[in-house]
């Protein structure tokens, strides 16, 4: 079999079908969420609803790329897990640090505590994930 024959492996093989349910968990959160609250309310905390309508892109993005599969995926899904942790990371610290800046929480606030800190821990397992799933299949 030649190297232009071999299938990109599937990312949502075992555990990866677990990623892929959470993240699209997180997809129906955070952009209903977003999307209710930017339709009634965005004068009331724009940053936080702003924010929270890129958390939902973003995890709407590695969704997709984690079903899509395939080593270009891979590093989209990897790139964007990163970028989601460092959001987290910083607008998590934000909150404790000067919670007069977000009148309303956000899905990272507080490192994703009101969602059981499922948005600080979800981009840990999928980088480690994306890095342990096997890069290849044969057909």
């Amino acid at each position: 079999m030649t190297a232009a024959e071999e299938k990109p492996a599937r990312l949502i093989s075992g555990p990866g079908m677990l990623l892929v349910w959470f993240y699209g968990v997180m997809v129906v959160g955070a952009v209903s969420r977003s999307a209710f609250q930017i339709s009634t309310e965005f004068d009331r905390a724009p940053l936080a609803y702003t924010l929270s309508a890129v958390a939902g892109v973003v995890y709407g993005f590695i969704t997709y790329t984690l079903i899509r599969g395939g080593e270009t995926a891979r590093r989209a899904a990897q790139v964007c897990c990163a970028a989601e942790l460092v959001g987290v990371l910083i607008v998590g610290t934000w909150t404790l640090v000067d919670s007069s800046a977000f009148p309303d929480a956000t899905v990272w606030s507080d490192y994703g505590m009101g969602y059981i800190f499922i948005p600080v821990l979800l981009p840990l397992s999928a980088m480690y994930w994306l890095r342990k799933a096997p890069a290849h299949r044969g057909a």
